[in-house]
């Protein structure tokens, strides 16, 4: 026998010794009749309410047959008055002389309960879990005894903040417990540990150990995300596998099988097919139609240079939900190699998102901050807000010389992103925001907005001045058949700004540029975002619009662009002249039709081609992708001058021509 052996033999010997040498207890010793009739007496006192009465009554047992089955059950009693009436010390030292006692105990169970519940009420919660645990440990209890044991074990270990021994008594009570309305509850509490609290070594035990059936597929799901967000895909989609199988008839059956479906179809890529996102219907529509013309050229599936790619195209109805779901069946049915979208701020997150869990990679269009930080395969083609907003204010406090703005935004997405990245760049320039007003996105009288800014909405915030004015005007009234009451705009303006900055279309900024000269709001420099690079603006601004200023990478009437033969094409393909969203669209199918045609086949190898993109020929300008996998160019100012938008210049702002003072005519 080696030494080894005779260690274990040696070990197992002396275990069998002490366990043969452990002192039994002795049998309870049966009380006299009188003593049981004390013991009977007291809990008919106990009854009535004569508890003083009762408890000498059991304390006279105690004292006088300490050995006897009467003790025990007067002990039991005596405990259980005790921890009533919140006298833990007592109770715990009570439940316990039965617990350490050397006679036997029919109470042991009922013993070590009430003094880890004694424990617990003392803030001795490490001691009062081994009590509860050494209770478990008797032989013969009922499930009926556990399950208090065990209930009173949860509450103890969420205190201690031990989650996972908490689901293994939340585990036994939801088996166990007959009532319908406590398994439900502990299912939804269980969800909840699970949910919040459990690390992915927690998770792991829980999935290997068949006692957390009723949370298995729970666990086993939330694992498969974790793996999902570390691209370990193979590790991912076998959680999810188990998820489906346990979690069957659950939802977790459904989203997990969904999951499986989405990683292998990671395996299957059509590179022929291009995805794309767009908000087709809604107040969008418009500008998503030119976007996807400019896409279709771009790809050649229109105009004189056709392929043989597809276009899988999905409306998001510019909705978060509807925009993943979308991304979800580009991947799952149409296997796109890429996709392009979102352009509303809404969804872009969402798509970006989605397109980056399922590891395909996507062009977003959206100017939203931050889209790129969503994860690696997560690239843009837009003038950013950020890039504008930075470049927008640089231009008006340094080259323009304004210190003082107003904004004028609508309550969407996009006016507020715009509306907050104005107002810090402003500030942290050293400037002054004079004023800022919102306005409904489906607004179409900007009368109430216009005089909010300009403080003659509340007549009585300025009540002494009307006072003055309207006496002023009565005075003024010397024919008998002159009106009778004041006009509404006896306050003039109160403008205090030399710029308002309006992120807004250049619909909005049509019906809003003339209310703000009928206002009296003149002589100001009216500043705006690249959807102002249009024809529309002028069309629907007119006059009023004059000097009025933005950035962009590009201007439709530049005579670059205009001879570009992607204007050539765009013009003989659909009829019209292209404008930015037919360029930023046509770039971006461009961009990807070059690197697939030149071999990039795969999801992963078009990511890393794109990454790669230097100097790419863009429709006026080379373009590349920059450390944050952002195509950038570089930014022009533009300015209004006589019904043109021309890039602006030092010698424009010599220019003696003035905005016209003409007020609209009242309606």
């Amino acid at each position: 026998m080696n030494w080894l052996r005779w260690l274990a033999v040696t070990a197992l010997t002396l275990l069998i010794a002490s366990c043969s040498l452990a002192p039994k207890k002795k049998p309870r010793a049966e009380a006299p009749s009188d003593a049981k009739q004390q013991v009977a007496k007291a809990q008919v006192e106990l009854a009535a309410g004569a508890e003083a009465k009762a408890v000498r009554r059991f304390k006279w047992v105690i004292n006088k047959f300490p050995n006897s089955d009467a003790a025990d059950d007067a002990t039991i009693q005596l405990a259980r008055i005790y921890f009533k009436h919140q006298k833990f010390d007592l109770a715990y030292t009570t439940y316990m002389s039965l617990v350490e006692s050397d006679v036997f105990t029919a109470n042991e169970a009922e013993a070590l309960l009430g003094a880890s519940r004694c424990l617990h009420k003392m803030g001795r919660l490490d001691e009062s879990l081994a009590l509860s645990a050494r209770g478990l440990k008797i032989p013969g209890l009922s499930d009926a005894f556990k399950l208090e044991l065990y209930r009173h074990r949860y509450a103890v270990l969420v205190t201690t903040g031990d989650r996972l021994d908490a689901l293994r008594a939340l585990a036994f009570i939801y088996a166990k417990d007959p009532n319908p309305e406590a398994k439900s509850s502990a299912q939804a509490r269980a969800s909840e540990v699970v949910t919040q609290y459990l690390t992915e070594s927690d998770l792991e035990k829980i999935v290997g150990d068949e006692e957390f059936g009723f949370v298995r597929a729970q666990a086993a799901f939330r694992l498969g995300m974790f793996r999902l967000q570390k691209k370990k895909y193979d590790d991912a989609r076998s959680f999810f596998a188990r998820a489906a199988e346990w979690g069957q008839g659950t939802p977790y059956q459904s989203r997990a099988e969904s999951y499986v479906q989405q990683i292998d179809s990671r395996r299957r890529v059509d590179a022929d097919t291009i995805g794309a996102v767009l908000p087709l219907t809604g107040r969008y529509s418009t500008v998503a139609y030119k976007t996807l013309n400019g896409l279709r050229l771009g790809l050649g599936i229109t105009g004189p240079d056709r392929s043989s790619f597809r276009l899988a195209v999905v409306d998001s109805e510019g909705s978060p939900d509807q925009a993943r779901q979308s991304v979800e069946r580009l991947v799952l049915e149409d296997s796109a190699i890429a996709i392009v979208g979102s352009l509303l701020s809404r969804t872009a997150a969402t798509v970006a998102a989605k397109a980056d869990e399922l590891g395909v990679p996507s062009i977003a269009l959206s100017q939203k901050a931050g889209l790129t930080e969503i994860g690696p395969y997560i690239f843009r083609n837009a003038v950013t807000s950020e890039m504008q907003v930075k470049e927008l204010v640089r231009l008006a406090m340094e080259d323009l010389k304004l210190k003082r703005f107003a904004i004028l935004y609508p309550n969407d997405p996009y006016g507020v992103e715009y509306a907050n990245l104005f107002w810090d760049e402003v500030l942290a320039r050293g400037g002054v925001i004079a004023g800022a007003q919102v306005y409904n996105p489906k607004e179409t009288d900007f009368r109430g907005p216009v005089k909010r800014l300009v403080g003659t909405f509340y007549v009585e915030d300025r009540r002494t001045e009307y006072r003055s004015r309207v006496t002023e005007w009565f005075k003024k009234q010397k024919r008998v058949s002159a009106r009778r009451s004041p006009p509404d705009d006896l306050l003039p303006p109160i403008v205090d700004f030399d710029a308002i900055f309006i992120p807004d279309t250049p619909r909005a900024v049509g019906q809003i540029a003339p209310m703000l000269a009928y206002q009296g709001v003149t002589n100001i420099r009216m500043l705006g975002t690249n959807v102002w690079n249009s024809s529309e603006l002028i069309r629907r601004g007119q006059q009023n619009v004059e000097n009025a200023v933005f950035v962009d990478s590009n201007l439709i009437n530049d005579p670059a662009f205009r001879s570009s033969k992607f204007f050539k094409d765009f013009k003989e393909a659909y009829g019209e002249e292209p404008g930015i969203f037919e360029s930023q669209g046509y770039e971006t199918g461009l961009l990807l039709r070059r690197l697939i045609e030149n071999g990039e086949r795969s999801r992963v190898g078009l990511a890393s081609a794109l990454n790669n993109i230097r100097e790419f020929k863009g429709i006026t300008g080379p373009m590349t992708m920059n450390a944050n996998r952002e195509l950038v160019r570089p930014l022009t100012p533009f300015v209004v001058k006589q019904n043109s938008i021309t890039a602006w210049s030092p010698e424009l702002e010599n220019d003696s021509a003035e905005p016209s003072q003409k007020k609209p005519v009242r309606r």
